[in-house]
Formats: structure tokens, C-alpha cells, sequence
């Protein structure tokens, strides 16, 4: 239980919000590829906009599309195409969590508002990325209500992927704005700086911190590029994407091997790993707890910190401007977020080059 009274650090993550420019086909491939269920959907004849609400364990996600050019979510996809525009927090009291966050800076998009027996307020986070403050109104602790959302019975077609819950939201920011991005969580939020590291890789590098809600089911690991060193993916994702965003998400299973499989069996395709490191594996780690020739049949990458072990595989984007992809994690009581596979996939990567360097001598 949190030991706080301020309404913001007492916030749990509600939802994620996923805006489209057509909501019923990413609402479909969500259902359809990665195993989510369609719980409800806004009433024919909504006129603002049309909403898919999907859950798959404790993860939930809500698909928008807007009916009009000014709407928040028509706007989004107008600049950076379909992505992660919001991260909701309930929270007890949302008035008073509104005018905390805009006390402390914050930078107010929509006043508190009542629609439905939910009460809702946004601010600003980053980039494009806003944060939806929600509180239902009713007693009653199973009450899931969205406004202009009405239930829809269960199909049960959805695929059995074993998703459980969102382990991280991966945030990229434009050089020189990683330090005031972590200054608003802490000071804004509430949220605590639990993890900061610097990656280089070869010629490119990048600065990392992470930040996590009190209660421990928001946590962002915030990437801002080295802009004194050759440029990489950040820059990349950050001239295509329009800014600053959300890269991609990251949901546990708790049998890799198995969710990898069933997500195979779908049609999803994965980031390929060279051979080389796998080949490797026994002198960087030893002991990898799932045997080397299964994490190498299925493409999982496996590393390692103080307590545990961390094994994670990237979805290959199908994102129009290939800015977002999904990851799938199983955390073996790892609590950091496998930068040594970057390191290790880049040298992986350095001795193919060369291998096929000497061949063509």
C-alpha cells in the first residue's frame, strides 16, 4: 500500500493509448496478432471519435481514432502516424491531482471533466505524449468503466500469446532533454530515478535513465543520443517519428520460448541475431538458465545483472515510418533492462563484418 497523500504519487498506470488513423484495424491486428481481447468499442454514431478497448492480462489498451482534424488523436497521427499517444493514471482524486501537476509546472491540455461517472483531466508529458488522469466515480473497486466506451461481449478468437503486463514504456528525447524529462517525473510526478547508465556502442553512444511510479507499474527507460558521436538509432527514430515518442513497449510473459512461438504463429516477425552471439554466450554469462540452442532456434537474447537473468526479443516494425515495435521480456529476477545485449549484439555484428571481409580476401 502507498504511504502517500498527494494524489499523484498515488497514481497506477489505467491505461495505454493508442492513437490510429483507423482504430477497428489496429484495434484488429492487436487482437488478431498479439493475443488482445476487444472488451468494448464507443457507441455507432459517436461523432468526436471511435474508441477499441482491448485487455490481454493486466495490460489494457485504448485504440482511438478521431472523426475530426482538431481532435487530439487526428492530430497525432497527423504528425507522427499511428503510436502510443497516452499514458492514463487513475488516481483518487483528480481535481486535486490536476492542479498539483499544473502547480509544479505542468503543462494542462484538458481540464478535469465528468463523462460517464469517470472524471478525467490531461497534461502534458512529453513530446507529443500526454497523460490522461482518470478517476471513476462509483465505489465499487471492479468498476472498469471508460467514458463513451460500451462493453462487447467476448469473442474468445483471440490467440493464447501469454503476455502478462507491461514491464517498461521505452522513451526516446532529442539531445538535452533527458535531464529535464527525468526532472519532471521526479519533481512533477512523483515519480523516482531508479537506474541511469551510459551505452556506447562502437562509434555511437547514447545516455539512459529510468524512471518508476510508486507503485511500481510505470516504469520509463528514457534514451536521449550523444550528439557529439556518430549518429544512430535515436536520431533515426527521432527524425521519423516527428520528435520525441514512445519507441516501443515492452510486455512480460513468463515463457518466452512459448509467447515467441505462439507470436511466430501469427505472422509476427522478429529482429534477427547473428549467430555469433550465441557462439559467444558461454564465456559473456556462463549458466543462461534456458538452454543456448532454444534462445538461438527462437532469436531470444539473454543477459544478466546482480539479480538475475533478462531475456527479451524486439518485434521487426510494421510501422509505416518503422518507429514503433513491441518486445517481449521474461525477467529470470533481472531488474535492469539488457543493455549488455546492445554491446553484445554490436560486436556480434563487428565480427560477421569481418568474417565476411576475410572471405571476400
Amino acid at each position: 500500500m502507498l504511504k502517500t497523500n498527494d494524489p499523484l504519487q498515488q497514481a497506477r498506470l489505467d491505461h495505454l493509448g493508442f492513437d490510429a488513423a483507423d482504430a477497428e484495424r489496429a484495434a484488429g491486428e492487436l487482437a488478431a496478432k498479439f493475443g488482445f481481447e476487444i472488451e468494448g468499442r464507443s457507441p455507432p454514431g459517436t461523432p468526436s471519435h471511435h474508441a477499441v478497448l482491448l485487455r490481454q492480462g493486466a495490460a489494457c489498451l485504448v485504440v482511438t481514432q478521431g472523426h475530426s482534424s482538431d481532435h487530439d488523436a487526428s492530430a497525432y497521427v497527423r504528425r507522427h502516424g499511428d503510436g502510443v499517444a497516452d499514458i492514463a493514471l487513475a488516481t483518487p482524486d483528480v481535481r486535486a491531482a490536476f492542479a498539483l501537476a499544473v502547480a509544479r509546472g505542468a503543462t494542462a491540455l484538458h481540464a478535469p471533466a465528468e463523462r460517464d461517472g469517470v472524471l478525467t483531466a490531461c497534461i502534458a508529458a512529453f513530446g507529443s505524449v500526454r497523460h490522461t488522469l482518470i478517476q471513476r466515480l462509483s465505489d465499487a473497486s471492479s468498476d472498469r468503466r471508460f467514458p463513451g466506451v460500451l462493453p462487447v461481449p467476448p469473442t474468445g478468437l483471440s490467440p493464447k500469446i501469454g503476455l502478462q503486463h507491461l514491464d517498461h514504456i521505452a522513451v526516446c528525447v532529442e539531445a538535452g532533454r533527458l535531464v529535464p524529462t527525468v526532472d519532471f517525473y521526479v519533481a512533477v510526478m512523483g515519480f523516482q530515478q531508479i537506474f541511469e547508465e551510459r551505452v556506447v556502442i562502437g562509434a555511437q553512444a547514447m545516455n539512459s535513465q529510468v524512471v518508476r511510479n510508486l507503485a511500481g507499474d510505470v516504469t520509463l527507460t528514457i534514451l536521449e543520443p550523444d550528439s557529439a558521436s556518430e549518429p544512430g538509432q535515436i536520431e533515426e527514430f527521432l527524425r521519423d517519428n516527428g520528435g520525441g515518442g514512445i519507441q516501443h513497449l515492452a510486455f512480460t510473459s513468463n515463457d518466452i520460448l512459448r509467447s515467441v512461438d505462439a507470436l511466430r504463429a501469427q505472422g509476427i516477425a522478429f529482429r534477427e541475431t547473428p549467430g555469433t552471439y550465441y557462439d559467444r554466450l558461454p564465456e559473456r554469462l556462463g549458466r543462461t538458465g534456458h538452454p543456448i540452442p532454444a534462445l538461438r532456434a527462437h532469436g531470444v537474447l539473454v543477459d544478466e545483472d546482480h539479480a538475475g537473468r533478462l531475456y527479451q526479443i524486439f518485434t521487426r516494425s510494421t510501422h509505416p515510418r518503422k518507429t514503433f515495435f513491441m518486445e517481449v521480456i521474461e525477467r529470470g529476477g533481472a531488474q535492469t533492462f539488457g543493455s549488455g545485449n546492445i554491446k553484445a549484439l554490436y560486436a556480434s555484428i563487428e565480427l560477421e563484418r569481418a568474417a565476411g571481409r576475410a572471405e571476400i580476401a
